[in-house]
């Protein structure tokens, strides 16, 4: 579109038929500020369009984020669209005091034995490729911390076997895992909602022509849908806060989600949710009048669903047939809210243990943005500090087992006795003469040394191997 649009044959008066606005979403801390939306503004202007509004930036920097922009520029929008084009009569605009219904309607149905909790993990049609729709189930083979037991981070190995699922990767492809929720929030959510999780129920369009959602079994129980669907420990976005409003029947808290809905409150919104990044969860128990009141049918318009979770292969098929093995970190931090933030997939998973029985995982693979040379003798520089190192570990194995030499890693972490990741594995291919290791300890010493450090120690060579032998270089982490 973009080539297209900037042809320097199209004659002026290309686009003298058309009306158009643009809205440019930006950052002005970047030195190109909304550079896009400008640009493109400026060319519809050229080929004879007809600007309805002034081009709008928004900026992610103002108090209020790009809303600030947004807000106004909408409002105005809609009142040049509706002098240019009015509405028919006896139609009118829908006031923003409305609320719209529900995209799918919820009929609960009486228990259905064909519908069960694992639907999620059902097996795929005879040789469907895994993918999003139809993910691969998964045994997980071993769940393995790499970081010792006093060092702060929980790092783990975790190995899944893939046997039988057609699925094939190379160095510095994408495995993607669909997460679930924690039974004791799945719990939480219901006892707050009123919502019975064994009931089951059928999702019907409100409007002709709508998908329904292909991730759910119909019939589902209300257990399956919040616990493989709906993202309740996201942290909500203004749209939520909004719909939850209108879904409000107590004044105090309406009030309240009336003021995080407007541009005005948008900062008191940043400071009670984003910054703290307080989950969909503990926002429904600020407001348990309103929360005990939501229709079920609204709560697929309300809470968006679960997005899987992108981790790099730590593994080649060549040293790990039918395996993938990922290296991951698992996500805690503390905000000013009592209870520590966790990351929903990385929790999920570090609590999985195959050793008490059978556990499934649903996945698929993606390409990766990396590739490796396939040339033999082209080396390869690789940057890869803390969790960064688990692409490079695919490709270092694929290397060595396709006997290319010209491996070079730097690898970056705190102390060499907690947290230096595959440690033997590295040792052993330096022995071999398969692998060139510079290793940075940051916190081993009294001056802290990192990665960046170790590659100006070594320029010369990276500089020989850059300019003589055509290396490529790449960074992750």
């Amino acid at each position: 579109f973009w080539r297209f649009l900037f042809r320097k044959t199209l004659p002026p008066s290309s686009l003298c038929q058309m009306d158009y606005a643009v809205l440019g979403l930006g950052d002005s801390s970047y030195p190109k500020f909304n550079f896009v939306a400008k640009k493109l503004h400026k060319r519809v202007l050229q080929l004879g369009g007809s600007p309805l509004l002034p081009v709008a930036l928004g900026d992610d920097q103002h108090d209020l984020g790009p809303d600030a922009v947004i807000d106004p520029w909408l409002r105005a929008l809609w009142d040049k669209i509706l002098a240019l084009y009015p509405l028919p009569p006896g139609l009118d605009i829908i006031s923003p005091d409305v609320r719209l219904p529900p995209k799918y309607t919820l009929h609960y149905v009486a228990e259905d034995s064909s519908c069960s909790d694992g639907d999620v993990l059902q097996p795929r049609a005879a040789k469907a490729v895994p993918s999003e729709l139809h993910p691969f189930a998964a045994r997980m083979v071993s769940n393995e911390r790499v970081t010792a037991e006093s060092h702060f981070q929980d790092v783990r190995l975790i190995e899944f076997d893939i046997t039988g699922s057609g699925i094939t990767f190379s160095a510095g492809d994408v495995v993607m895992i669909q997460p679930q929720n924690s039974p004791e929030d799945v719990q939480q959510f219901c006892q707050l909602l009123r919502l019975d999780p064994d009931r089951y129920f059928v999702l019907k369009p409100s409007e002709p022509g709508t998908a329904l959602p292909a991730l759910l079994p119909q019939p589902c129980t209300i257990r399956h849908l919040v616990t493989h669907y709906l993202d309740i420990c996201c942290v909500p976005r203004r749209s939520f806060f909004e719909l939850l409003c209108s879904l409000s029947a107590n004044e105090l808290e309406r009030e309240k989600l009336q003021e995080f809905s407007s541009a005005q409150g948008q900062e008191e919104l940043y400071s009670y949710c984003n910054r703290p990044r307080r989950s969909t969860l503990e926002v429904l128990w600020d407001f348990p009048h309103t929360a005990c009141a939501i229709p079920a049918e609204y709560l697929l318009d309300l809470i968006p669903r679960i997005r899987p979770r992108a981790f790099s292969i730590a593994s080649s098929l060549l040293v790990y047939p039918n395996r993938i093995q990922i290296l991951m970190a698992v996500v805690q931090y503390k905000t000013r809210l009592s209870k520590p933030r966790r990351g929903l997939c990385s929790t999920w998973l570090a609590s999985l243990n195959p050793q008490h029985g059978e556990v499934r995982v649903p996945l698929w693979v993606k390409k990766g943005g990396m590739k490796f040379p396939s040339v033999p003798d082209t080396p390869v520089i690789m940057i890869g500090p803390g969790t960064g190192v688990a692409p490079f570990r695919a490709a270092i194995q694929e290397r060595v087992a396709q006997g290319h030499r010209g491996n070079c890693l730097f690898f970056g972490c705190r102390q060499k006795s907690k947290d230096f990741y595959c440690q033997l594995e590295w040792e052993e291919l330096v022995t071999k003469g398969f692998l060139m290791l510079f290793t940075a300890f940051s916190r081993d010493q009294e001056e802290k040394v990192y990665v960046q450090h170790r590659i100006r120690e070594n320029g010369k060579l990276l500089w020989e191997l850059l300019s003589h032998r055509n290396a490529h270089v790449y960074l992750a982490g």
